[in-house]
């Protein structure tokens, strides 16, 4: 550029202009823009200050080398342009930032007219450019975080002109215009929508926030235009002037109908159950899923007689015998551990002193997952029905052993009566037999409960077989009638006729069948459909035999009375050359004790 004494009078002008400025303002003098600026413009360009003073535009700033070298164009070609927003990528600070500003162009006019170089005056809208887009990311936020949230409004209470302004969702809820709600209304407007028992309280609730500047909080019905009341919880805080008085009294407003439905049907539901509860017969309790007590009802402290709350948590387990406790624990425990359901009887603490018998009982309540939401469990006094039980008990085993001596006197009888006539010993022996039989089957199904000591197979028909066909064990103990499939439970009133049958059968099968021989034996296997219980007998291994003419023996009879008599059943035999198979078609419930209460078929 040359001396500065040699600079034309209009540059010499325009840089005293620039130089004080107070407002950043850089001059691109010449095709190379050489950069003049102000102390406004050097802390603008922050780090590369001052070494870009008097430099080239495109070397001085060679980010934006292009964008530059189409201003100097544009203003050494005479042009007034302004760039508002313009975004410029500077490395200003060590590294590159995007930078926000408002660039005023003009040429430079020298002392023939044309231009000898662009002014730029720099405006740095950047703070704004980021706080706009910051209030607009929080506002889109915001709005997303509305939509998607129980919130149904907004309103702001403009306390010294009493003028409340309100968005659009809260306006309809209100019953007011959303265009009148955008520009204020009075307060009264809107407390004109507020269900009228609800109406003094919000009122008092309103005077008492502003008084004394804390929070407002209330929830409240609306009447919409529907006629539909709708529950709100509306919140807001006053603002204060430098006076302390309240001049503004913005608030939010979220709809909890939904949840004070469900709240209101959860106390109806638990009043109910409660309810209920305290007028079963029965104690109740509840416990969270990890098995902590925290619900008992009314008679569970009827019968205990300790105070309400004091057997919460572990507080039950003292109210057992201390004989019951560990045992108690351990299947509560387990059933905690693995969801099944809790059953246990023990002796419980009563009122008096006195420990009763009672059974627990308990079920998990689960979610739609499975998971465990609550344990519900009742105890129920069995006290009397325990000790009628163990006297009847001491009954039954009194009448069987009585039966049993009269087993023992028929049987001493016949032996007695056979002894002076040979020609009857045939007949006695069988007779004898079938008593023991009979005997047998007594002491298999003998009445049971609770309280006596199960064996193994009790009542199971395949125990029953194992048990009368004994006498007809190999010489090595090697069972010689098999039971195999399914198998069913039977009681006294099946178990005589049952007896007899498999005795008559066993009878034939050694004096004529398969268990006539070593190596003969007979399988028996049952199978259950549609409420009947099959069962096929079938020897194997025994002579070659042939259909009798007739089947009138006593026996016979014997075996068609047991069958057709007393268990309204069916028998086909069939006379196969490997052996004898006898089909059975038996009700399965007349070989339950219920089968005695219905009265028997005619035959």
């Amino acid at each position: 550029m040359g001396p500065i004494p040699d600079w034309p009078d209009s540059l010499k002008g325009a840089v005293r202009l620039v130089i004080t400025a107070s407002t950043p303002m850089v001059m691109m003098v010449g095709e190379e823009g050489i950069l003049i600026y102000n102390d406004a413009y050097a802390r603008f360009a922050g780090q590369r200050h001052p070494a870009i003073f008097g430099m080239p535009a495109e070397e001085a700033w060679p980010e934006i080398a292009e964008f530059n070298a189409g201003n100097i164009e544009r203003g050494l070609g005479g042009e007034s342009w302004l760039l508002r927003d313009q975004e410029l990528v500077l490395n200003r600070h060590g590294q590159l930032e995007s930078g926000w500003m408002d660039l005023h162009y003009s040429p430079i006019a020298g002392d023939d007219g044309l231009s000898m170089g662009t002014l730029c005056i720099v405006h740095e809208t950047t703070d704004r450019i980021l706080t706009e887009s910051a209030l607009a990311r929080s506002e889109e936020r915001l709005t997303l975080a509305l939509s998607s949230s129980a919130l149904v409004g907004t309103w702001d209470w403009d306390v010294l002109n009493n003028i409340v302004t309100a968005d659009d969702q809260f306006a309809r809820l209100y019953n007011i215009d959303s265009q009148i709600a955008g520009l204020g209304a009075p307060l009264e407007q809107y407390l004109l929508a507020i269900e009228h028992e609800d109406l003094p309280r919000v009122n008092a609730e309103l005077q008492q926030a502003i008084e004394n500047g804390t929070e407002f909080l209330s929830e409240y019905r609306v009447v919409g235009e529907d006629g539909v009341r709708r529950w709100l919880m509306v919140s807001g805080r006053p603002r204060m002037d430098a006076n302390g008085k309240v001049y503004r009294f913005p608030g939010v407003a979220i709809d909890i109908t939904e949840q004070r439905h469900a709240a209101e049907a959860l106390a109806k539901s638990e009043l109910e159950f409660r309810t209920l509860a305290d007028t079963m017969p029965q104690m109740v309790w509840a416990t969270r899923p990890d098995g902590f007590h925290d619900y008992y009802n009314a008679r569970w402290y009827d019968f205990t007689g300790v105070p309400v709350g004091s057997t919460d948590g572990e507080g039950w387990n003292d109210m057992f015998h201390p004989d019951d406790q560990e045992r108690a624990w351990g299947l509560w425990r387990h059933s905690l551990e693995t969801g099944e359901p809790y059953q246990v009887e023990y002796r419980l603490r009563h009122h008096s002193g006195e420990y009763r018998w009672t059974l627990g009982r308990a079920l998990p309540i689960r979610d739609a997952s499975g998971t465990i939401l609550r344990w519900i469990g009742t105890c129920t006094d069995i006290h009397d029905s325990r000790l009628a039980a163990e006297e009847r008990e001491l009954v039954a085993q009194e009448l069987s052993h009585r039966i049993k001596n009269i087993f023992a006197v028929l049987t001493g009888i016949v032996s007695l009566s056979a002894r002076g006539q040979p020609e009857v010993k045939p007949f006695a022996d069988q007779l004898r037999q079938r008593i023991f039989a009979l005997g047998e089957a007594h002491d298999f199904v003998r009445p049971q409960n609770y309280l006596s000591t199960s064996q193994a197979g009790q009542g199971a028909l395949s125990a029953l077989v194992a048990r009368l066909m004994r006498p007809y064990e190999a010489e090595n103990g090697e069972n010689r009638v098999r039971y195999s499939g399914e198998d069913t439970n039977i009681d006294d009133a099946a178990a005589t006729p049952l007896a007899l049958l498999f005795h008559e059968l066993a009878t034939n099968a050694a004096k004529y069948g398969a268990l006539s021989r070593p190596e003969g034996w007979t399988s028996l296997s049952g199978r259950s459909e549609d409420g009947q219980f099959f069962l096929t007998w079938k020897e194997h291994g025994g002579p070659e035999i042939n259909e009798p003419g007739s089947l009138s023996g006593f026996g016979s009879k014997l075996i068609e009375l047991s069958v057709s008599g007393q268990l309204r059943g069916d028998i086909e035999r069939f006379w196969e050359k490997d052996g004898l198979r006898v089909e059975l078609s038996l009700p399965l419930a007349a070989l339950t004790r219920s089968s005695r209460l219905r009265p028997a078929e005619s035959v």
